[in-house]
């Protein structure tokens, strides 16, 4: 697994650092994170009907989901949520864990990445660490 502070720093990629409890759904993060500045998210790991296609779809945390729109919009067959094991094996996370600093793990390249142009449009991108 990728020791996402160390990739921030060799990549000269700026970020701030803040501790919270572990959380694992968008309303525990709310009640429990801290307030911040930034693009709040929620991440969707999917895959296509027959199972050769994955995606880490990011966006925005109150933003609904059409998996029907979004099928379409992919130009993918009937998406659905992708299993558990699938998630471990391409990801490298748990349920729960899904976060769009994941795909740092994705060394094979089999994960399609889809950020919702609402979350580019804020100054900064709020996301846990894989921790």
């Amino acid at each position: 697994m990728t020791d996402i502070y160390e990739f921030l720093e060799s990549h000269k990629i700026s970020y701030e650092r803040h501790d919270h409890p572990a959380v694992f759904t968008v309303e525990e993060s709310k009640r429990l994170s801290p307030e911040l500045d930034g693009a709040s998210t929620k991440n969707l790991f999917l895959r296509d009907k027959k199972g050769s296609r994955h995606f880490l779809v990011t966006v925005p945390e109150d933003k609904k989901v059409d998996l029907k729109t979004l099928s379409s919009a992919l130009d993918s067959s009937r998406l659905s949520f992708a299993s558990p094991e699938r998630l471990k094996t391409h990801l490298g996370i748990e349920p729960g864990s899904v976060s769009l600093l994941a795909v740092l793990n994705d060394t094979e390249k089999n994960v399609e990445v889809f950020i919702d142009q609402e979350i580019w449009e804020d100054e900064a991108i709020l996301c846990h660490p894989l921790v």
